[in-house]
Parts: C-alpha cells; sequence; structure tokens
C-alpha cells in the first residue's frame, strides 16, 4: 500500500498544482500524508452520493476533480451539506485531493484529451503561460479539413458518449479551427476569437455568453459540464490503478450528470 504522500506526488507530477487558475483550490485538501492507501475513488464532484459510496467501500482517498472545500470556511460542522460531507469523510479517515483546473490544462489532462479525440493538429494552449508558451489553459487546433458543425458535434456526441449537444451556431455552418476549454467555458470566448478559432468545444455557456459568442460568429459546442469531464476522472482511475500494485481505484459508479433530457 502507498502513502498518501507519494501518490499526491503521482498526482502533482500528472497535473502540476501551478498550472491552476489563481483562484482555484487544487491539491491535498483533506487527509494526513503519513497515512496508507489501499482503496482510491475518482469522481466529477463530491456529493452526498459519491461521498456515501467512498464510506461505504471503505475508500482511503478520494481524487475529486472540483474540489472541496473550494473556498475557505469558517466552521466545519454537519450544519450544513458541504460541512457535513467533509466532517463524514473525515471521520471516515477519507482523503481528499482535487487536481481541478490544472488536470484541465496538463500536457495530458481534459482539453489535450478533447482536442486528440477531434483529431486536432498543431494544438496549442489556447491561453498560453508567459514562462512557457507550450503550456496554458485550453487548447486551439484545426481539424485535417473543413466540416459542418453538425458532423464535429458528432464527433464530440460520439467521444463523449453524451445523450444530445446544443449547438450555437446556423445550420450547415463550416468549421475548421476548433478551441477547446472544458466545463464552464464562456470566459474563453475572446480567447478563441483572437485565436480565430471557427468554433469553440465547452461544456456550458450562459445565455449572454451564447449570444456573445454568436455576435462574434464563432460556433459553440456545448455538451454539457459533466459530460466534458466525466470521461477523464474514468480515465484517471485506469491510469492510477496501473501505477502501484494492490491499490484498487475506480470511478464512482453513484455519480449521474445532475440535468437529463426529457
Amino acid at each position: 500500500m502507498p502513502q498518501l504522500s507519494v501518490i499526491c506526488e503521482l498526482l502533482e507530477a500528472f497535473a502540476p498544482c501551478d498550472l491552476a487558475e489563481d483562484w482555484d483550490n487544487t491539491g491535498l485538501l483533506l487527509g494526513d500524508r503519513a497515512a496508507q492507501v489501499e482503496r482510491v475513488m475518482t469522481c466529477l464532484t463530491l456529493t452526498p452520493d459519491t461521498v456515501a459510496e467512498a464510506v461505504e467501500r471503505r475508500a482511503g482517498l478520494v481524487i475529486s476533480h472540483h474540489p472541496l472545500p473550494f473556498r475557505p470556511i469558517a466552521k466545519l460542522t454537519s450544519d450544513t451539506v458541504e460541512g457535513g460531507m467533509l466532517w463524514n469523510l473525515a471521520s471516515a479517515g477519507i482523503a481528499v485531493y482535487s487536481p481541478h483546473t490544472a488536470f484541465d490544462s496538463a500536457s495530458c489532462g481534459i482539453n489535450a484529451s478533447l482536442a486528440a479525440a477531434l483529431e486536432l493538429a498543431d494544438v496549442v494552449p489556447l491561453l498560453p503561460t508567459e514562462a512557457d508558451p507550450n503550456l496554458g489553459a485550453g487548447r486551439v487546433g484545426d481539424l485535417q479539413s473543413v466540416t459542418t458543425v453538425e458532423a464535429a458535434a458528432g464527433r464530440v456526441k460520439q467521444f463523449l458518449a453524451a445523450e444530445s449537444i446544443r449547438v450555437v451556431a446556423e445550420p450547415g455552418r463550416e468549421v475548421q479551427r476548433i478551441a477547446v476549454a472544458c466545463g464552464s467555458g464562456g470566459s474563453f470566448i475572446a480567447a478563441a476569437v483572437a485565436a480565430a478559432a471557427d468554433a469553440l468545444l465547452t461544456g456550458e455557456a450562459t445565455f449572454h455568453n451564447c449570444l456573445a459568442a454568436r455576435s462574434a460568429g464563432l460556433a459553440l459546442l456545448l455538451p454539457g459540464h459533466y459530460a466534458s469531464e466525466r470521461f477523464a476522472v474514468e480515465r484517471l482511475a485506469d491510469w492510477l490503478g496501473t501505477q502501484f500494485s494492490g491499490l484498487e481505484v475506480w470511478a464512482s459508479t453513484r455519480e449521474c450528470d445532475p440535468l437529463r433530457t426529457v
């Protein structure tokens, strides 16, 4: 059984926390680095369902893409849902690690995986860092040939196994240069336009962001926040399970998209 500190070091090497956004809360958020870990669960978000699963299956560590806590908290009690979840995890000796925006931006992270799924060429960060233009947030690249926004959406839908994809674009709109920003990527619209992208693939966008994109001539592909990121925590579980012998790793089986199509 590896120590928690060893797993954290591996996760930090995979998705360095210095790639995270300034407003984010990444890394080890709860736990004892000296503890031995036998079971690890990955999930997109800590919810009462995923916390219950981790406790029942005696996980020693939960790797939750979205951090909890996200902002500083003054009290840790069961009076709130957030406090109750953290109390239950701590009481069961379960650590919490969140890679969040570091995982989004990592060289083998979520946005890089989405760009690879679209088979984009000449992929570069959409918002490169000052220190290294090969590192940064989002991705942008080119399809091998011009296609329609519907065909591009079909590729995304198949890769993510998404029920549906919402699109901001007129029917038959041609696209080739695609920007990628998983999750809620409305803040990347200006960068996508500046990068001369024809379309931005992101999980979700507000109504006003959709209007802004349309006004700027940028198509949007919106498979949903959950779909745009959940595949990555499943892949992370598979990869982490190969890194340590005797370590049981699984992606939460109870987690689901809170939205459904009717």
